[in-house]
C-alpha cells in the first residue's frame, strides 16, 4: 500500500503536476491521521471493555460478600432479641418472692440472658478494594462513598456490642454465678435464693436490658443498627452487576 501511494506521488511529480501532488500529499496525511485516530479509538474501546469487565467481577464479589454479611447480621440480631426476651421475662417477675417463684421455669427462661453475640462480617473484598487501585474501577459515586464509610459504620455498631459484652462478662455474669450453680442453676439446693429478691439481682437485669436495647436500636435514637442495615442493603443493591 505504501509503495502504491509512493508511485502515485512520483508520477505526479514526473508529470509536473505539483499542485495536484501537494493536494494528494495532504490527503494522504489526513488519511494516515484518520487511521491513527481510529486505531486509538479502537484501543480505547478495548480498554473500556476490559475495565468494565473487571468492574463487573469486583461488583459480583462485593455483592456476594455483603449478602453473606447481611445473613450473619440477621442471625446475630435474632440472638440479641432472644437474650432481650429472656432478660425481660426475668424483669417481668420483679419483685421476686423466692418462696413463691417456680425456680425450674425461671431457670429455663433465664438461659439466654447472658449469651453474647458479635457481628464480625467478612471484609476481604471491601478491604482489598478500598486499600488498592482496584477501588478506582468502581464507577458509581454513591457506592464508592458507602465503601469508604463502611469501616466507621461497622465500628459504631460494634462498639455497642463490645461495651455490653465487657460489662456482662466482667460484672453481671460473675455476680449471678457467684449465687448459683453453673451446672444446676437456681435449682441446686445449695443456692441461697434470697438473692433473687435483692436490688442487686434486679439491677443486673435492668442494666442488661438497657444494653441489649441499645444494640437493637430500641434504647435511644442513635440508630446504629438501622444505619448498618441500610448500608448493607444499599451496597448489595448498588453492586448488582449489569444484566446483559
Amino acid at each position: 500500500m505504501i509503495k502504491f501511494f509512493r508511485k502515485i506521488r512520483q508520477n505526479l511529480l514526473s508529470e509536473g503536476k505539483t499542485g495536484k501532488y501537494f493536494k494528494y500529499a495532504i490527503g494522504e496525511i489526513i488519511l494516515v491521521m484518520i487511521g491513527i485516530l481510529l486505531a486509538l479509538q479502537v484501543n480505547n474501546w478495548n480498554q473500556q471493555r476490559i475495565t468494565a469487565e473487571k468492574e463487573q467481577l469486583l461488583l459480583k464479589s462485593l455483592r456476594e460478600e455483603f449478602i453473606e454479611n447481611k445473613s450473619q447480621l440477621e442471625n446475630v440480631v435474632s440472638w440479641h432479641e432472644k437474650a432481650l426476651a429472656s432478660t425481660q421475662y426475668v424483669i417481668s417477675q420483679f419483685p421476686i418472692d423466692p418462696k413463691m417463684i417456680n425456680l425450674d421455669t425461671l431457670d429455663e427462661r433465664m438461659k439466654f440472658w447472658y449469651r453474647r453475640y458479635t457481628f464480625n462480617p467478612s471484609q476481604g473484598v471491601i478491604r482489598s478494594l478500598v486499600n488498592t487501585s482496584s477501588f478506582e474501577l468502581i464507577t458509581d459515586t454513591e457506592l464508592r462513598a458507602l465503601l469508604v464509610s463502611w469501616e466507621d459504620v461497622l465500628t459504631d455498631y460494634q462498639e455497642d456490642e463490645e461495651m455490653a459484652s465487657k460489662i456482662l462478662m466482667e460484672q453481671h455474669v460473675p455476680e449471678i454465678f457467684s449465687h448459683s450453680s453453673r451446672r444446676l442453676g437456681l435449682t441446686d439446693k445449695r443456692v441461697n435464693t434470697d438473692f433473687l429478691a435483692s436490688y442487686q439481682f434486679e439491677n443486673i437485669f435492668i442494666h442488661r436490658e438497657m444494653h441489649l436495647k441499645t444494640i437493637l436500636g430500641q434504647q435511644n435514637d442513635d440508630g446504629e443498627l438501622d444505619r448498618i442495615k441500610s448500608t448493607i442493603d444499599r451496597i448489595i443493591e448498588l453492586s448488582k452487576p449489569d444484566e446483559k
